[in-house]
């Protein structure tokens, strides 16, 4: 096979450079400095979490006891999220108390739990002795109680009426 040599390609003789596979005339090559492509993403193209945070801090004006205040939207956002809340919606509720169970850490700084004082500690003491027992051993059938009688299943087949 004979290779023709492309007119216009400035390889071949100069610099010991043979244009050829993956070899393209130099005429043809990425310009030093300038990219390859010119139409790529741009910088700085902001992602959907710096969006909302953007959107979220953008401020809103919202009148409120007869006057205008400046607010950001995320505040305003909670805002209308309680004021619904408070109104008896359930799925507002939902959301601003699992915001809340999420977001509040209060809990975590108070520390060790407090000692109950001496008689909180023999009521439960009480409490436990008595009913300690009574789960641990199965119901007896032949107890007069009629809320365990009427739960109980008997061995017994019924007869056919």
């Amino acid at each position: 096979m004979v290779r023709r040599k492309i007119p216009g390609s400035r390889g071949g003789g100069r610099n010991g450079y043979e244009v050829g596979y993956c070899k393209p005339p130099t005429h043809s090559q990425f310009q030093p400095g300038r990219s390859g492509n010119p139409a790529g993403r741009r910088k700085g193209l902001r992602n959907l979490a710096t969006d909302v945070k953007r959107m979220l801090a953008t401020t809103v004006k919202v009148k409120e006891s007869g006057r205008t205040r400046t607010l950001s939207t995320q505040e305003t956002a909670l805002r209308v999220l309680r004021e619904k809340a408070l109104g008896g919606d359930p799925r507002a509720l939902d959301l601003i108390l699992g915001l809340a169970g999420h977001l509040n850490t209060d809990g975590l700084e108070i520390g060790a739990a407090q000692a109950l004082p001496a008689d909180d500690q023999a009521i439960l003491a009480a409490h436990v002795a008595k009913f300690a027992p009574a789960a641990t051993t199965p119901p007896d059938e032949s107890s007069d109680d009629p809320a365990l009688k009427r739960g109980a299943r008997s061995d017994k087949k019924k007869a056919p009426k």
